[in-house]
Protein backbone atom coordinates (compact mmCIF):
# COMPACT_ATOMS: atom_id res chain seq x y z
CA UNK A 1 0.00 0.00 0.00
CA UNK A 2 2.87 2.62 0.50
CA UNK A 3 4.06 1.96 -3.41
CA UNK A 4 0.94 2.60 -4.62
CA UNK A 5 0.49 5.50 -2.50
CA UNK A 6 3.90 6.75 -3.55
CA UNK A 7 3.16 5.89 -7.38
CA UNK A 8 -0.47 7.80 -6.75
CA UNK A 9 1.44 10.69 -5.43
CA UNK A 10 4.06 10.96 -9.00
CA UNK A 11 0.85 10.06 -10.94
CA UNK A 12 2.17 7.19 -12.09
CA UNK A 13 -0.38 4.63 -10.76
CA UNK A 14 -2.27 2.38 -12.74
CA UNK A 15 -4.62 -0.69 -13.18
CA UNK A 16 -2.01 -2.77 -13.77
CA UNK A 17 -0.52 -1.86 -10.33
CA UNK A 18 -3.77 -2.51 -8.34
CA UNK A 19 -3.88 -5.92 -9.84
CA UNK A 20 -0.98 -6.94 -8.91
CA UNK A 21 -1.57 -5.62 -5.70
CA UNK A 22 -4.96 -7.27 -5.11
CA UNK A 23 -3.51 -10.57 -6.19
CA UNK A 24 -0.08 -10.57 -3.54
CA UNK A 25 -2.91 -9.52 -0.72
CA UNK A 26 -5.69 -12.04 -1.40
CA UNK A 27 -7.91 -9.37 -2.30
CA UNK A 28 -10.13 -7.72 -4.73
CA UNK A 29 -9.30 -4.77 -7.06
CA UNK A 30 -12.74 -2.93 -5.35
CA UNK A 31 -10.71 -3.24 -2.04
CA UNK A 32 -7.72 -2.16 -2.81
CA UNK A 33 -9.51 0.90 -4.66
CA UNK A 34 -11.25 0.88 -1.68
CA UNK A 35 -8.55 1.79 0.66
CA UNK A 36 -6.71 4.27 -1.69
CA UNK A 37 -9.90 5.96 -1.11
CA UNK A 38 -9.35 6.52 2.33
CA UNK A 39 -7.74 9.12 4.64
CA UNK A 40 -3.43 9.05 3.64
CA UNK A 41 -1.97 7.27 6.61
CA UNK A 42 0.82 8.53 8.48
CA UNK A 43 4.29 7.48 7.89
CA UNK A 44 5.76 3.54 8.61
CA UNK A 45 2.30 1.76 7.57
CA UNK A 46 2.64 -1.97 7.43
CA UNK A 47 2.11 -3.22 3.85
CA UNK A 48 -0.82 -5.41 3.91
CA UNK A 49 -2.77 -4.34 6.53
CA UNK A 50 -6.23 -2.54 6.03
CA UNK A 51 -6.88 1.13 6.72
CA UNK A 52 -8.46 1.34 10.07
CA UNK A 53 -11.78 4.16 9.83
CA UNK A 54 -11.50 7.08 11.80
CA UNK A 55 -14.65 6.51 13.99
CA UNK A 56 -14.46 2.68 14.53
CA UNK A 57 -14.94 2.21 18.17
CA UNK A 58 -11.36 1.21 20.25
CA UNK A 59 -10.89 -0.39 23.56
CA UNK A 60 -9.70 2.57 26.13
CA UNK A 61 -8.47 2.41 29.42
CA UNK A 62 -12.20 2.47 30.94
CA UNK A 63 -13.56 -0.63 28.97
CA UNK A 64 -10.32 -2.65 30.26
CA UNK A 65 -11.19 -1.70 34.11
CA UNK A 66 -14.81 -2.58 33.59
CA UNK A 67 -13.52 -5.94 32.17
CA UNK A 68 -11.58 -6.60 34.93
CA UNK A 69 -14.38 -5.27 37.44
CA UNK A 70 -16.87 -7.58 36.24
CA UNK A 71 -14.65 -10.53 35.11
CA UNK A 72 -14.88 -10.50 31.37
CA UNK A 73 -18.38 -10.07 31.10
CA UNK A 74 -19.07 -8.07 28.12
CA UNK A 75 -22.77 -7.91 28.43
CA UNK A 76 -22.09 -6.13 32.13
CA UNK A 77 -19.85 -4.09 30.73
CA UNK A 78 -21.96 -2.57 27.97
CA UNK A 79 -24.90 -2.27 30.41
CA UNK A 80 -22.31 0.15 32.73
CA UNK A 81 -21.23 2.27 29.06
CA UNK A 82 -25.26 2.62 28.37
CA UNK A 83 -25.54 3.85 32.07
CA UNK A 84 -22.71 6.13 32.14
CA UNK A 85 -23.67 7.25 28.57
CA UNK A 86 -27.23 8.54 29.50
CA UNK A 87 -26.37 10.37 32.37
CA UNK A 88 -24.25 12.61 29.93
CA UNK A 89 -25.82 15.60 28.91
CA UNK A 90 -26.29 15.54 26.13
CA UNK A 91 -26.54 11.68 25.96
CA UNK A 92 -23.55 9.63 24.56
CA UNK A 93 -23.08 7.07 21.78
CA UNK A 94 -23.05 3.77 23.42
CA UNK A 95 -21.29 0.69 21.19
CA UNK A 96 -23.77 -2.44 20.72
CA UNK A 97 -22.77 -5.76 22.03
CA UNK A 98 -21.88 -7.34 18.61
CA UNK A 99 -19.97 -3.65 18.13
CA UNK A 100 -17.71 -3.97 22.01
CA UNK A 101 -17.41 -7.93 21.83
CA UNK A 102 -15.42 -7.13 18.29
CA UNK A 103 -13.50 -5.01 18.92
CA UNK A 104 -12.45 -6.52 22.09
CA UNK A 105 -11.38 -9.35 20.37
CA UNK A 106 -9.59 -7.31 17.82
CA UNK A 107 -7.65 -5.12 20.21
CA UNK A 108 -6.91 -7.51 23.01
CA UNK A 109 -5.18 -10.79 22.92
CA UNK A 110 -5.75 -13.65 24.10
CA UNK A 111 -3.81 -13.83 27.31
CA UNK A 112 -5.51 -10.42 28.43
CA UNK A 113 -8.65 -11.31 27.76
CA UNK A 114 -7.72 -14.12 30.09
CA UNK A 115 -6.01 -12.19 32.55
CA UNK A 116 -8.79 -9.73 32.91
CA UNK A 117 -11.75 -12.40 33.48
CA UNK A 118 -9.12 -14.93 35.77
CA UNK A 119 -6.54 -12.94 36.70
CA UNK A 120 -2.33 -13.73 36.34
CA UNK A 121 -2.56 -17.13 36.56
CA UNK A 122 -5.20 -17.73 33.50
CA UNK A 123 -3.44 -15.08 31.80
CA UNK A 124 -0.19 -16.79 32.06
CA UNK A 125 -1.40 -20.04 30.19
CA UNK A 126 -1.26 -17.95 26.76
CA UNK A 127 2.44 -16.94 27.59
CA UNK A 128 5.31 -18.21 25.79
CA UNK A 129 8.35 -19.35 28.09
CA UNK A 130 11.96 -19.92 26.75
CA UNK A 131 13.84 -22.98 28.30
CA UNK A 132 16.66 -23.07 30.64
CA UNK A 133 19.60 -24.86 28.41
CA UNK A 134 20.18 -28.23 30.16
CA UNK A 135 23.51 -27.84 31.62
CA UNK A 136 24.91 -30.58 33.34
CA UNK A 137 24.70 -33.31 36.48
CA UNK A 138 24.20 -31.31 39.78
CA UNK A 139 24.77 -28.07 38.49
CA UNK A 140 21.29 -26.84 39.38
CA UNK A 141 18.36 -28.43 41.59
CA UNK A 142 14.93 -27.63 42.18
CA UNK A 143 13.21 -28.30 45.78
CA UNK A 144 9.48 -28.45 46.66
CA UNK A 145 6.72 -29.41 48.60
CA UNK A 146 3.77 -31.13 47.64
CA UNK A 147 0.65 -32.05 48.94
CA UNK A 148 -0.43 -35.80 47.73
CA UNK A 149 -4.06 -35.40 46.67
CA UNK A 150 -4.52 -39.24 48.51
CA UNK A 151 -6.25 -39.75 51.71
CA UNK A 152 -4.13 -42.29 53.96
CA UNK A 153 -4.64 -43.82 57.29
CA UNK A 154 -2.59 -42.31 60.36
CA UNK A 155 -2.82 -43.52 63.16
CA UNK A 156 -6.34 -43.77 63.01
CA UNK A 157 -6.92 -40.76 61.67
CA UNK A 158 -7.29 -39.83 57.69
CA UNK A 159 -4.37 -37.34 56.26
CA UNK A 160 -2.90 -36.28 52.95
CA UNK A 161 0.76 -36.82 53.07
CA UNK A 162 3.14 -34.03 52.28
CA UNK A 163 5.88 -34.87 49.78
CA UNK A 164 9.78 -33.57 49.62
CA UNK A 165 11.99 -33.54 47.31
CA UNK A 166 15.01 -32.33 45.05
CA UNK A 167 15.52 -32.60 41.67
CA UNK A 168 18.47 -32.74 38.94
CA UNK A 169 17.47 -30.25 36.09
CA UNK A 170 19.77 -31.32 34.01
CA UNK A 171 18.85 -35.27 34.21
CA UNK A 172 15.18 -35.03 35.65
CA UNK A 173 16.83 -37.58 38.02
CA UNK A 174 14.85 -37.34 41.80
CA UNK A 175 17.99 -37.12 43.69
CA UNK A 176 16.27 -37.19 47.44
CA UNK A 177 12.58 -37.60 48.55
CA UNK A 178 11.42 -37.61 52.39
CA UNK A 179 7.70 -38.49 52.87
CA UNK A 180 5.87 -36.34 55.78
CA UNK A 181 2.30 -37.76 57.50
CA UNK A 182 1.28 -33.69 58.32
CA UNK A 183 2.86 -30.49 57.63
CA UNK A 184 6.06 -30.51 56.24
CA UNK A 185 8.76 -28.42 58.56
CA UNK A 186 12.64 -28.01 57.86
CA UNK A 187 13.34 -31.57 59.07
CA UNK A 188 11.54 -32.57 55.78
CA UNK A 189 14.08 -30.58 53.82
CA UNK A 190 17.46 -31.76 55.50
CA UNK A 191 15.92 -35.44 55.62
CA UNK A 192 15.46 -34.93 51.77
CA UNK A 193 18.28 -33.32 51.67
CA UNK A 194 20.73 -36.15 52.98
CA UNK A 195 19.16 -38.55 50.85
CA UNK A 196 20.30 -36.77 47.94
CA UNK A 197 23.32 -35.97 48.72
CA UNK A 198 23.93 -39.47 49.96
CA UNK A 199 25.21 -42.24 47.47
CA UNK A 200 24.98 -45.25 49.64
CA UNK A 201 22.62 -47.53 49.92
CA UNK A 202 19.60 -47.12 49.70
CA UNK A 203 19.94 -43.60 48.23
CA UNK A 204 22.38 -44.55 45.41
CA UNK A 205 23.53 -44.29 43.05
CA UNK A 206 22.48 -40.66 42.15
CA UNK A 207 24.00 -38.33 44.64
CA UNK A 208 26.72 -35.50 45.62
CA UNK A 209 26.49 -31.85 46.35
CA UNK A 210 25.11 -29.52 44.25
CA UNK A 211 26.36 -26.31 42.61
CA UNK A 212 22.80 -24.32 42.86
CA UNK A 213 19.35 -25.19 44.39
CA UNK A 214 15.98 -23.02 43.46
CA UNK A 215 13.06 -22.87 45.79
CA UNK A 216 10.49 -20.55 45.83
CA UNK A 217 10.27 -18.67 48.96
CA UNK A 218 9.32 -21.36 50.82
CA UNK A 219 10.16 -20.68 54.92
CA UNK A 220 11.24 -24.30 55.17
CA UNK A 221 13.49 -23.81 52.59
CA UNK A 222 14.78 -20.63 53.61
CA UNK A 223 14.67 -21.20 57.72
CA UNK A 224 18.49 -20.30 59.33
CA UNK A 225 18.76 -24.48 60.02
CA UNK A 226 18.44 -24.89 56.56
CA UNK A 227 20.48 -21.89 55.38
CA UNK A 228 22.91 -23.24 57.50
CA UNK A 229 23.31 -26.45 56.25
CA UNK A 230 23.50 -25.09 52.76
CA UNK A 231 26.09 -22.79 53.85
CA UNK A 232 28.68 -25.68 55.38
CA UNK A 233 28.15 -27.65 52.09
CA UNK A 234 29.13 -24.14 50.21
CA UNK A 235 25.76 -24.73 48.03
CA UNK A 236 23.83 -21.33 46.60
CA UNK A 237 20.20 -21.09 47.04
CA UNK A 238 18.52 -19.57 44.48
CA UNK A 239 15.38 -17.82 46.22
CA UNK A 240 12.26 -17.54 43.15
CA UNK A 241 9.82 -14.84 43.42
CA UNK A 242 6.72 -16.48 44.71
CA UNK A 243 3.88 -17.80 42.47
CA UNK A 244 6.07 -18.24 39.43
CA UNK A 245 5.76 -22.18 39.17
CA UNK A 246 7.69 -21.62 35.33
CA UNK A 247 10.59 -20.80 36.87
CA UNK A 248 11.32 -24.25 38.51
CA UNK A 249 9.76 -26.00 36.08
CA UNK A 250 11.77 -29.30 36.18
CA UNK A 251 9.44 -30.13 39.67
CA UNK A 252 6.69 -28.59 38.97
CA UNK A 253 6.39 -31.02 35.66
CA UNK A 254 7.01 -33.86 38.37
CA UNK A 255 4.75 -32.36 40.68
CA UNK A 256 1.94 -32.75 37.69
CA UNK A 257 3.64 -36.22 36.48
CA UNK A 258 3.67 -37.99 39.75
CA UNK A 259 -0.51 -37.43 40.36
CA UNK A 260 -0.97 -38.19 36.82
CA UNK A 261 0.92 -41.52 36.28
CA UNK A 262 0.93 -43.15 40.08
CA UNK A 263 -1.28 -41.05 42.60
CA UNK A 264 -4.03 -40.94 40.62
CA UNK A 265 -4.59 -44.80 40.84
CA UNK A 266 -4.21 -45.23 44.36
CA UNK A 267 -7.33 -45.90 46.47
CA UNK A 268 -8.03 -42.25 48.51
CA UNK A 269 -7.28 -40.46 45.73
CA UNK A 270 -9.42 -36.91 46.28
CA UNK A 271 -9.75 -36.17 42.86
CA UNK A 272 -11.62 -38.93 41.24
CA UNK A 273 -14.35 -37.95 39.57
CA UNK A 274 -17.88 -39.79 41.37
CA UNK A 275 -21.54 -40.31 39.86
CA UNK A 276 -23.88 -37.50 41.70
CA UNK A 277 -23.96 -34.41 42.58
CA UNK A 278 -22.12 -34.47 45.56
CA UNK A 279 -18.29 -36.22 46.00
CA UNK A 280 -18.48 -39.15 47.47
CA UNK A 281 -17.48 -40.36 51.10
CA UNK A 282 -14.53 -42.30 50.94
CA UNK A 283 -14.41 -45.06 53.45
CA UNK A 284 -11.58 -45.37 55.84
CA UNK A 285 -11.37 -49.17 55.70
CA UNK A 286 -10.69 -49.18 51.80
CA UNK A 287 -7.16 -46.67 52.18
CA UNK A 288 -3.67 -47.55 52.44
CA UNK A 289 -1.42 -46.74 55.37
CA UNK A 290 1.07 -44.74 55.69
CA UNK A 291 3.65 -47.65 55.46
CA UNK A 292 2.49 -48.78 52.28
CA UNK A 293 1.83 -45.25 50.82
CA UNK A 294 5.66 -44.22 51.21
CA UNK A 295 6.46 -48.21 49.97
CA UNK A 296 4.44 -47.51 46.73
CA UNK A 297 5.64 -43.76 46.29
CA UNK A 298 9.73 -45.05 46.75
CA UNK A 299 9.01 -47.47 44.56
CA UNK A 300 7.37 -45.12 41.73
CA UNK A 301 10.33 -43.15 42.60
CA UNK A 302 13.04 -45.91 41.51
CA UNK A 303 10.81 -46.79 38.31
CA UNK A 304 10.67 -42.89 37.37
CA UNK A 305 15.09 -43.02 37.39
CA UNK A 306 15.60 -46.58 36.11
CA UNK A 307 13.08 -47.60 33.76
CA UNK A 308 11.15 -44.12 32.58
CA UNK A 309 12.40 -42.32 29.30
CA UNK A 310 11.51 -38.96 29.21
CA UNK A 311 11.13 -36.74 26.12
CA UNK A 312 13.66 -34.29 26.33
CA UNK A 313 16.81 -37.53 27.19
CA UNK A 314 16.37 -38.75 23.43
CA UNK A 315 15.29 -42.53 24.83
CA UNK A 316 17.52 -42.28 27.94
CA UNK A 317 16.16 -43.07 32.03
CA UNK A 318 17.34 -40.06 34.26
CA UNK A 319 20.04 -42.35 35.84
CA UNK A 320 21.16 -43.42 32.50
CA UNK A 321 21.49 -39.96 31.59
CA UNK A 322 22.67 -39.04 35.04
CA UNK A 323 25.41 -41.64 34.38
CA UNK A 324 26.77 -40.89 31.10
CA UNK A 325 27.69 -37.26 32.37
CA UNK A 326 31.41 -37.30 32.92
CA UNK A 327 31.08 -34.10 35.67
CA UNK A 328 32.87 -34.39 38.58
CA UNK A 329 31.06 -34.92 42.18
CA UNK A 330 31.67 -33.37 45.20
CA UNK A 331 31.05 -35.58 47.68
CA UNK A 332 30.93 -35.62 51.60
CA UNK A 333 31.12 -38.39 54.39
CA UNK A 334 27.91 -39.55 55.53
CA UNK A 335 28.97 -38.18 59.41
CA UNK A 336 29.58 -34.62 58.12
CA UNK A 337 26.78 -34.49 56.47
CA UNK A 338 24.71 -35.48 59.20
CA UNK A 339 26.98 -32.65 61.67
CA UNK A 340 25.90 -30.19 59.00
CA UNK A 341 22.40 -30.87 58.97
CA UNK A 342 21.76 -30.56 62.49
CA UNK A 343 20.51 -27.68 63.80
CA UNK A 344 22.73 -25.67 66.77
CA UNK A 345 21.09 -23.46 69.29
CA UNK A 346 24.16 -22.12 69.92
CA UNK A 347 24.42 -22.29 73.97
CA UNK A 348 27.13 -24.38 75.55
CA UNK A 349 26.04 -26.34 78.42
CA UNK A 350 27.91 -28.53 81.50
CA UNK A 351 27.23 -32.01 81.57
CA UNK A 352 26.29 -32.73 85.41
CA UNK A 353 25.32 -35.85 87.15
CA UNK A 354 22.22 -35.78 85.58
CA UNK A 355 23.44 -35.39 82.25
CA UNK A 356 23.00 -32.58 79.52
CA UNK A 357 20.35 -30.13 80.19
CA UNK A 358 18.45 -29.22 77.00
CA UNK A 359 15.02 -27.47 76.94
CA UNK A 360 14.07 -28.31 80.39
CA UNK A 361 14.55 -32.25 80.18
CA UNK A 362 17.47 -34.45 81.26
CA UNK A 363 19.64 -36.15 77.71
CA UNK A 364 22.01 -38.76 79.27
CA UNK A 365 24.20 -41.46 77.30
CA UNK A 366 26.86 -44.33 78.17
CA UNK A 367 29.51 -42.36 76.84
CA UNK A 368 28.94 -39.43 79.62
CA UNK A 369 30.66 -41.56 82.22
CA UNK A 370 33.67 -39.45 83.50
CA UNK A 371 32.92 -36.42 81.84
CA UNK A 372 30.93 -34.60 84.47
CA UNK A 373 31.90 -30.80 84.00
CA UNK A 374 32.58 -30.81 80.48
CA UNK A 375 31.47 -28.17 78.10
CA UNK A 376 29.61 -29.11 75.18
CA UNK A 377 27.24 -27.74 72.20
CA UNK A 378 24.04 -29.27 71.57
CA UNK A 379 22.68 -30.25 67.86
CA UNK A 380 19.36 -31.84 67.09
CA UNK A 381 17.36 -32.50 64.06
CA UNK A 382 13.92 -30.13 64.13
CA UNK A 383 11.36 -31.78 66.44
CA UNK A 384 13.19 -34.87 67.07
CA UNK A 385 13.00 -34.33 70.72
CA UNK A 386 14.15 -38.04 71.87
CA UNK A 387 17.36 -37.58 70.94
CA UNK A 388 20.34 -34.94 70.75
CA UNK A 389 23.74 -35.05 69.59
CA UNK A 390 26.36 -33.87 71.87
CA UNK A 391 29.73 -32.45 70.58
CA UNK A 392 32.74 -31.17 72.50
CA UNK A 393 32.46 -27.04 73.28
CA UNK A 394 36.37 -26.19 72.82
CA UNK A 395 37.11 -29.13 69.88
CA UNK A 396 34.25 -29.35 68.29
CA UNK A 397 34.69 -32.98 68.54
CA UNK A 398 31.57 -35.05 68.50
CA UNK A 399 31.39 -36.88 71.34
CA UNK A 400 27.90 -39.27 71.22
CA UNK A 401 23.78 -39.35 70.98
CA UNK A 402 21.88 -38.78 74.28
CA UNK A 403 18.70 -40.04 74.91
CA UNK A 404 15.46 -38.57 77.39
CA UNK A 405 16.80 -39.38 80.96
CA UNK A 406 13.09 -40.26 81.76
CA UNK A 407 10.76 -41.03 78.69
CA UNK A 408 7.19 -41.34 79.03
CA UNK A 409 5.97 -45.03 78.15
CA UNK A 410 4.20 -45.30 74.73
CA UNK A 411 0.98 -45.59 76.71
CA UNK A 412 1.26 -42.50 78.87
CA UNK A 413 2.05 -40.79 75.18
CA UNK A 414 -1.32 -42.34 73.24
CA UNK A 415 -3.24 -41.18 76.59
CA UNK A 416 -1.80 -37.71 76.23
CA UNK A 417 -2.54 -37.51 72.88
CA UNK A 418 -5.95 -38.73 73.00
CA UNK A 419 -6.68 -36.20 76.15
CA UNK A 420 -5.36 -32.88 73.85
CA UNK A 421 -7.27 -34.21 70.77
CA UNK A 422 -10.38 -34.56 73.23
CA UNK A 423 -9.56 -30.59 74.50
CA UNK A 424 -8.94 -29.52 70.88
CA UNK A 425 -12.75 -30.85 69.95
CA UNK A 426 -14.29 -29.44 72.77
CA UNK A 427 -12.78 -26.01 72.18
CA UNK A 428 -13.96 -26.43 68.80
CA UNK A 429 -17.08 -27.09 69.23
CA UNK A 430 -17.35 -24.08 71.94
CA UNK A 431 -15.59 -21.59 69.77
CA UNK A 432 -18.40 -22.66 66.64
CA UNK A 433 -21.06 -22.48 69.08
CA UNK A 434 -19.89 -18.55 70.22
CA UNK A 435 -19.39 -17.43 66.77
CA UNK A 436 -22.63 -18.71 65.57
CA UNK A 437 -24.83 -15.91 64.85
CA UNK A 438 -28.60 -16.33 63.11
CA UNK A 439 -30.57 -13.34 61.14
CA UNK A 440 -33.88 -13.08 60.28
CA UNK A 441 -34.21 -13.01 56.27
CA UNK A 442 -35.29 -9.66 54.71
CA UNK A 443 -37.58 -8.85 51.51
CA UNK A 444 -36.46 -5.25 51.66
CA UNK A 445 -33.85 -3.07 52.46
CA UNK A 446 -33.55 -2.80 56.63
CA UNK A 447 -31.35 -3.14 59.37
CA UNK A 448 -30.24 -6.74 59.98
CA UNK A 449 -32.15 -8.71 62.70
CA UNK A 450 -30.33 -10.88 64.97
CA UNK A 451 -32.34 -14.12 65.91
CA UNK A 452 -32.12 -15.73 69.16
CA UNK A 453 -34.11 -14.81 72.14
CA UNK A 454 -32.91 -14.94 75.92
CA UNK A 455 -35.13 -14.85 78.76
CA UNK A 456 -33.84 -12.29 81.57
CA UNK A 457 -33.39 -15.48 84.36
CA UNK A 458 -31.20 -16.93 81.40
CA UNK A 459 -29.12 -13.70 80.99
CA UNK A 460 -29.05 -13.48 84.37
CA UNK A 461 -27.75 -16.93 85.03
CA UNK A 462 -25.05 -16.60 82.43
CA UNK A 463 -23.40 -13.56 83.48
CA UNK A 464 -23.19 -14.27 86.96
CA UNK A 465 -21.14 -17.59 85.78
CA UNK A 466 -19.21 -15.09 84.02
CA UNK A 467 -18.48 -12.61 86.85
CA UNK A 468 -17.43 -15.34 89.08
CA UNK A 469 -15.25 -17.00 86.42
CA UNK A 470 -13.74 -13.72 85.96
CA UNK A 471 -13.24 -12.81 90.18
CA UNK A 472 -12.21 -16.52 90.37
CA UNK A 473 -9.27 -15.77 88.05
CA UNK A 474 -8.47 -12.76 89.89
CA UNK A 475 -8.57 -13.55 93.30
CA UNK A 476 -5.79 -15.10 95.32
CA UNK A 477 -5.93 -18.06 96.86
CA UNK A 478 -3.01 -16.91 99.93
CA UNK A 479 -4.92 -13.83 100.47
CA UNK A 480 -5.27 -12.57 104.04
CA UNK A 481 -7.24 -9.71 105.01
CA UNK A 482 -5.59 -7.05 106.76
CA UNK A 483 -5.64 -6.89 110.42
CA UNK A 484 -7.01 -4.26 112.38
CA UNK A 485 -4.41 -1.33 113.34
CA UNK A 486 -3.08 -1.51 117.09
CA UNK A 487 -4.54 1.18 119.17
CA UNK A 488 -1.59 3.20 119.77
CA UNK A 489 -1.53 4.11 115.93
CA UNK A 490 -2.14 8.19 114.95
CA UNK A 491 -4.72 8.57 112.44
CA UNK A 492 -5.09 11.65 110.52
CA UNK A 493 -7.56 14.34 110.67
CA UNK A 494 -8.60 14.12 106.98
CA UNK A 495 -9.50 10.40 107.23
CA UNK A 496 -11.03 10.42 110.42
CA UNK A 497 -15.24 9.40 110.72
CA UNK A 498 -17.71 10.24 113.24
CA UNK A 499 -18.82 6.63 114.36
CA UNK A 500 -19.71 5.15 117.99
CA UNK A 501 -16.50 3.32 119.29
CA UNK A 502 -17.17 0.50 122.14
CA UNK A 503 -15.44 1.35 125.23
CA UNK A 504 -14.30 -0.56 127.98
CA UNK A 505 -16.62 -1.71 130.56
CA UNK A 506 -17.19 0.96 133.29
CA UNK A 507 -16.48 3.90 130.49
CA UNK A 508 -19.68 5.82 129.57
CA UNK A 509 -20.96 5.93 125.88
CA UNK A 510 -19.61 8.77 123.95
CA UNK A 511 -19.58 9.72 120.53
CA UNK A 512 -15.70 10.41 119.42
CA UNK A 513 -14.06 10.96 115.81
CA UNK A 514 -12.10 7.59 114.84
CA UNK A 515 -11.11 5.69 111.84
CA UNK A 516 -12.35 2.18 112.25
CA UNK A 517 -9.82 -0.20 113.29
CA UNK A 518 -7.94 2.61 115.44
CA UNK A 519 -7.71 4.34 117.84
CA UNK A 520 -10.09 7.35 118.78
CA UNK A 521 -8.96 11.27 119.37
CA UNK A 522 -9.28 11.86 123.02
CA UNK A 523 -7.29 7.83 123.23
CA UNK A 524 -4.87 9.63 121.29
CA UNK A 525 -4.44 12.76 122.88
CA UNK A 526 -4.17 11.05 125.95
CA UNK A 527 -1.49 8.41 124.37
CA UNK A 528 0.55 11.23 123.47
CA UNK A 529 0.54 13.56 126.89
CA UNK A 530 1.45 10.36 128.63
CA UNK A 531 4.61 9.11 126.61
CA UNK A 532 6.83 10.42 129.44
CA UNK A 533 6.57 9.49 132.76
CA UNK A 534 6.68 11.16 136.10
CA UNK A 535 10.62 11.45 136.09
CA UNK A 536 10.77 12.97 132.57
CA UNK A 537 12.31 9.78 130.93
CA UNK A 538 10.40 8.48 127.75
CA UNK A 539 8.79 5.42 128.59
Amino acid sequence: MSRLLELRGNGRLSTEHVRLAAGALGVSERTVWRWLAAPVPGPGMVPGVRLARADRFVVTDEVRALLGLWRGNVSGVQRVLAERAARRSPPGAVPSLTTLRRAIRRDLSAGERAGLAGGERAARKHDVFLARPRGWRNEVWEADHVQAPVLVEVEGTVRRPWVTWFVDCATNTIMGVAVTAGSPSRESVLAALRAAVLREEPFGPQGGLPEKVRVDRGKDFLSKTVAAAFGALVVEVEDLPAYTPHLKGTVEGLNRAVESMFLAALPGYVRQPRPGRRPGQLKAEGLLGFEDFTVRLLGWVEWWNAVHQPAPLAGKTPLQAWAADPTPLREVSPEELWTFTLEDDGRIRVISTRGVRFRRRDYVGPWMTGQTGTGVRVRFMPHHDHRIEVFDAGTGRYLGPAEVADEASAEQIAAVRTARAARARKLKRDLSAAQRERYAAVTGPGKPERLGAVSAAEAGAELASTDRAVLSRLALPDLIPPAAAPPTWRTPPSLAVRTRLPLPTGTPDADVLSVPGTASAPDAATTADSETTGEGEPR
